[in-house]
């Protein structure tokens, strides 16, 4: 699920023409409330990428698929990103990801994702030893940026799982809620707040009211993409029964990439 976020890094790195850690404890033992949330089995959500005043410059689409069966079933989340149209003849970009959920415990496995875009190929892998608190790291193609690396306290999420996640949450008005993300091979202590004012979302889907949620880095200094000034929004519809992620945005400096949920295929 990086890679919905990697497509608009990219785009605005075409754009831009490329323009304190905690120590590690044990996590709390997952309860029935940890049993991961999110994604269903058999859910498909698709969305539309707009950079700035241009429309339509790519597509994100996330599946669900369950695996196994019982104690060792797993939730398969994979992402599949590209620019289209007049875009793609400008600035090429393809991706692929996977992220692998235990459904019992709700904790994330491990990820991967291959990319290419321009002269730049992609190729690596996440996966964690909770016992060890340990993260490991791998860069196929860069062997030598292969790490490991120790991880804070709580359970790890994908950046966009994570987000998707909060359709569970029905967090109130001046409500918060901390969440742990993984996005490449750095840890964000984030904690993610309702805006206060609610938005109506237009959509080929139709029309959505719906909750801003807003993660930020207010435990730690900013680090990564918050350092960089960069900020993260997601539109959950809050009447709608399936509370659909219905927009994401991820704004920059110099601009903002919108994707906007164009067709939806639910659980099994």
């Amino acid at each position: 699920m990086r890679l919905a976020f990697a497509l608009l890094f990219a785009l605005a790195g075409a754009a831009a023409g490329q323009a304190g850690e905690s120590a590690p404890t044990p996590g709390p033992t997952p309860g029935p409330e940890a049993v991961y949330k999110g994604l269903r089995d058999g859910e498909t959500l698709t969305y539309s990428v707009r950079w700035g005043i241009i429309p339509s410059v790519g597509r994100i689409k996330i599946s669900a698929e369950r695996l196994g069966t019982g104690a060792n079933s797993v939730l398969k989340v994979t992402t599949v990103t590209g620019t289209w149209g007049l875009a793609r003849g400008l600035f090429k970009f393809d991706g692929v990801g996977e992220s692998i959920y235990q459904l019992s415990t709700g904790r994330l496995l491990s990820a991967s994702e291959t990319t290419e875009y321009r002269d730049r190929h992609i190729k690596n892998s996440i996966s964690f030893d909770y016992d060890a608190r340990i993260a490991t790291y791998t860069d196929f193609l860069h062997p030598k940026n292969s790490k490991q690396l120790k991880m804070p306290p709580g359970e790890p999420a994908d950046l966009i799982l994570a987000l998707i996640q909060t359709r569970d949450w029905n967090l109130p008005a001046g409500g918060s809620r901390d969440a742990l993300v993984i996005f490449e091979d750095q840890f964000y202590p984030l904690t993610i707040r309702p805006e206060s004012t609610p938005d109506v979302v237009y959509t080929s889907l139709g029309t959505f009211r719906t909750t801003i949620l807003v993660p930020r880095m207010e435990k730690n200094p900013p680090i990564g993409m918050f350092r960089r000034g960069s900020t993260v929004r997601v539109w959950i519809a809050t009447e709608d029964p399936r509370h659909l992620p219905v927009r994401f945005e991820v704004a920059f400096r110099f601009g903002a990439g919108t994707a906007t949920l164009i067709d939806y295929r639910g659980p099994k």
